[in-house]
């Protein structure tokens, strides 16, 4: 109500100046405007003194234009609208007596060349609604700044308490972590030992198992390669074999054979395995396949000529006087449909086959079960690693937690904590183009409308207003990268408002861009652009 009670004081015009002043000089510099008793006029500048009546002759006298402040004589004078009724206006003198009416009261067109109407009553009056309206907003928007400000302190107390116990609260969580990292420690000791040795076994019995898997390949190769049956494996019994074939020429030499014996004319089974093998043994290839043998697949009897002698269904199928077979009983036809019954029978057994095998390699390279006494040693290990495990991720997260504390704690919410209901909040303003994104005291980015990635405009950077007003705008900065020019940045400027809200966004130079964000905290029942007592320089 006193603010009210001002502002309407504020309108009482004085009709009747106290002081007899020339035309176009303002109340506050009337003083300067009195003949003194020699009836001189001293410039406002004091650079020189002049008969008062060469103050307003059209002629410009002072350095200063202060001696015409009613002609457009002086280029750098000034001219005082008093616009009784509404607010006082300096304009330059290059406009007195220009056609133009400036002076909402017509003083600054006094030559009579064009009439102008005194409009200073009616906006006055819309300058006072408009100014009633303004510090309606500014007493509303303060008292919401008030409970933010209250709020904010709350805030802030709340977490430095939180702070100083989580600070306390670490210390023990570390003594007990590093009490059970020990005990982990102590445990996985004896688990390490008793694997080792396990480990160790296995090792040595796969390297066990895999020599008699050698040693027999080995005894099968030599078995194969000595046809004679002499226990030795000679050259002759090497140039049947053509993998043996050094020079790739289709023929296995004697000298070829007998590089691949180590220049020995024969060999014995214990020469073989140690020092033949390991060198052919990846070209060793068996004249009998091996399945064939596995099957024990029997060929075909010779004839006494040496031909294969020909199965008699087949001597009788060929005959020129065989009979046709007899007809089928009905009974007998083919049945398709149960043919292939019987393979896929066929086939699954032969899968069960491959399982079996598949799983008894598996079984046979699977290191076995630690053994009891190692079971229980392992089981004591996980308890002391899963015991460490919770300690250490509990430090962590009250080092997070911390963390988090501090950065919140090291940001200027203003002086009374105002600006802290704007954290981890997020604003948004769409124009025909983008929708722009102030995340506050984080980040701001814009997004095409018609859909796309987002484009960071910056994140936090610090307060950016002047000295005097130093929470009157934020600053964004490095941002995403402009082509060919600087990062992005975002200057972001309050305003006093019932809400907080991002009214407005552009770019006033490339890459460089400003939004208007009104918000209760910038409040603070200044009314500066439409303060009565204000002069609009110009």
């Amino acid at each position: 109500m006193i603010m009210k009670a001002l502002l309407i004081n504020c309108f009482i015009v004085i009709t009747s100046a106290t002081i007899p002043r020339p035309r176009g000089v303002a109340d506050s510099n009337a003083s300067h405007y009195q003949p003194n008793n020699e009836g001189v006029f001293v410039c406002i500048d004091g650079s020189q003194t002049f008969p008062y009546s060469y103050v307003n002759d059209d002629y410009c006298d002072c350095a200063d234009g202060s001696d015409e402040p009613g002609t457009s004589a002086c280029p750098n004078g000034k001219f005082t609208c008093t616009n009784a009724g509404h607010r006082p206006l300096i304009v330059p003198a290059s406009r007195v007596n220009d056609g133009v009416c400036d002076c909402c009261d017509g003083t600054d067109e006094y030559s009579g060349n064009i009439a102008c109407v005194n409009t200073c009553q009616e906006l006055g009056k819309k300058h006072k609604e408009e100014v009633e309206r303004i510090m309606k907003l500014q007493e509303e928007g303060i008292k919401k700044k008030k409970e933010f400000a209250e709020t904010g302190k709350k805030m802030k107390e709340e977490k430095k308490a939180r702070l100083e116990q989580l600070q306390t609260d670490r210390e023990s969580a570390e003594a007990e972590r590093q009490e059970l990292e020990t005990k982990k420690e102590e445990a996985e000791a004896p688990e390490k030992e008793a694997k080792d040795k396990h480990q160790q076994a296995w090792d040595e019995e796969k390297a066990r198992r895999s020599a008699e898997k050698e040693a027999a390949a080995a005894s099968t190769a030599f078995q194969e390669l000595d046809s004679n049956n002499d226990n030795f494996v000679d050259v002759l019994e090497m140039v049947i074999h053509n993998e043996f074939d050094i020079d790739s020429n289709g023929v296995v030499s004697e000298e070829e054979a007998k590089e691949h014996l180590e220049e020995a004319d024969k060999v014995d089974m214990d020469t073989f395995v140690s020092k033949i093998w390991p060198n052919v043994k990846q070209i060793y290839k068996p004249l009998v396949p091996e399945e064939s043998q596995a099957d024990g697949e029997a060929s075909p009897p010779a004839d006494s000529q040496g031909e294969t002698a020909t199965p008699p269904d087949e001597e009788a199928k060929d005959s020129p006087n065989s009979l046709p077979p007899p007809p089928l009983d009905p009974e007998d036809e083919y049945d398709e449909e149960e043919e292939e019954e019987e393979d896929e029978e066929d086939e699954d057994d032969m899968d069960d086959r491959d399982d079996y095998h598949d799983t008894a390699e598996d079984t046979e390279d699977k290191m076995p079960d630690y053994d009891e006494e190692t079971q229980v040693l392992i089981e004591a290990a996980d308890i002391a690693r899963n015991a460490f495990i919770a300690a250490d991720e509990k430090v962590k997260s009250i080092d997070r937690e911390i963390s988090s504390l501090q950065s919140y704690m090291n940001l200027d919410f203003g002086n009374d904590e105002e600006f802290s209901v704007l954290k981890d909040q997020c604003f948004e303003y769409t124009d025909r183009e983008y929708t722009y994104k102030l995340c506050a005291f984080d980040r701001a980015s814009q997004r095409p409308k018609s859909g796309g990635s987002e484009t960071s405009l910056g994140t936090w950077g610090k307060w950016s207003g002047p000295e005097n007003d130093r929470y009157s705008s934020q600053l964004y900065e490095r941002g995403q990268n402009c082509w060919n020019g600087p990062d992005r940045s975002v200057k972001v400027h309050f305003k006093c408002g019932p809400e907080n809200q991002l009214t407005n966004a552009y770019e006033p130079s490339r890459c460089e861009y400003a939004f208007d964000f009104i918000s209760p905290v910038s409040c603070s029942g200044k009314i500066s652009p439409m303060d009565p007592h204000s002069h609009d320089e110009l």
